[in-house]
């Protein structure tokens, strides 16, 4: 029944690809929602998994969009679905992947926002230093333009992680794929500052019993910080930087990239770097920069 091959296919996310939490989240929630809706138009929960066509699922998609969820949300669903449907052929369940005939939604591919070398250094600059909180968010802003790394890989990061004398960081990503990455003299200044002076603060106002003693980012009770404080540590820098657009952490990672394409850096080196399974994902920075070399063009020629 579809319930029980919902519960095989979470498991073999998490325990045989090795899924994210994140991963495991938003896949459980998309097939959820795709079990309620069949309970709800009274198919129920008890219907067989070969009794689910490509019609079926198209229905679905149009009570998405009566909805009015947005076009990424449909896409991400629809794709939760074919992975699921994909494991039950491999394990011989199905004979074929019905969720393959449902075209995804055709969605208008936005450039990542990116930051002007001026613009990035004025936002990492941002913070206090005179004060143990300031001192870890200069700490995490540097650290993020430097490498690059996701803000869920940044907030996992342990002390062990991190070879200052080599100044690389050896980073988990999705699906537990480890990478290394180098980091420079800027954000490792930046990050010993922070070592030194304000995480041995943070982890004394922390019980024993709860202190994580190999978490590199503390919140000031001394645990592990999380990916939500970190956002919420950038927006408050955006509202003292008002001359900024709105960006997010990920903002950095986007303009790391960018800028290292920018001083002519290979797309493969780029693509290691970022820990992209494929090209592709890394090459629409290939189109950041053109439009930013169209827009200089266009500014600066005489009969652009």
């Amino acid at each position: 029944m579809l319930e029980e091959y919902l519960r095989q296919f979470l498991e073999h996310l998490q325990y045989e690809r090795n899924a994210s939490q994140h991963t495991l989240r938003n896949y459980a929630i998309d097939l959820e929602q795709f079990r309620d809706y069949l309970i709800n138009i009274g198919k129920g929960n008890e219907i067989k998994v070969n009794d689910i066509d490509h019609l079926t699922i198209r229905e679905w998609m149009a009570h998405l969009y009566s909805q009015n969820k947005k076009k990424t949300s449909i896409a991400r669903k629809l794709a939760s679905l074919r992975t699921f449907f994909q494991f039950l052929v491999r394990e011989g369940v199905l004979e074929r992947n019905p969720a393959r005939l449902v075209s995804r939604p055709r969605i208008e591919q936005k450039l990542p926002t990116t930051l002007s070398v001026e613009e990035v250094t004025k936002f990492i600059e941002m913070p206090d230093l005179s004060t143990d909180l300031g001192k870890r968010d200069r700490a995490i802003l540097e650290f993020l333009y430097a490498t690059g790394v996701r803000v869920s890989e940044l907030v996992n990061l342990n002390l062990r992680d991190i070879d200052f004398r080599e100044k690389v960081v050896r980073v988990t990503g999705k699906r537990r794929k480890q990478r290394v990455v180098p980091f420079g003299e800027y954000a490792a200044q930046a990050l010993m500052l922070y070592l030194v002076e304000a995480r041995p603060k943070f982890l004394a106002n922390c019980p024993p019993s709860k202190r994580d003693e190999q978490a590199v980012f503390l919140n000031y009770q001394g645990t592990r910080i999380t990916t939500r404080s970190v956002g919420r540590m950038v927006e408050k820098y955006i509202k003292q930087c008002a001359d900024l657009h709105s960006i997010s952490p990920h903002s950095l990672r986007h303009t790391f990239a960018t800028h290292l394409l920018d001083k002519g850096a290979d797309l493969r080196a780029i693509q290691e770097l970022l820990g992209h399974a494929r090209l592709s994902t890394t090459q629409i920075y290939t189109q950041v920069s053109m439009e930013k070399l169209i827009e200089e063009y266009t500014r600066t020629h005489p009969k652009s």
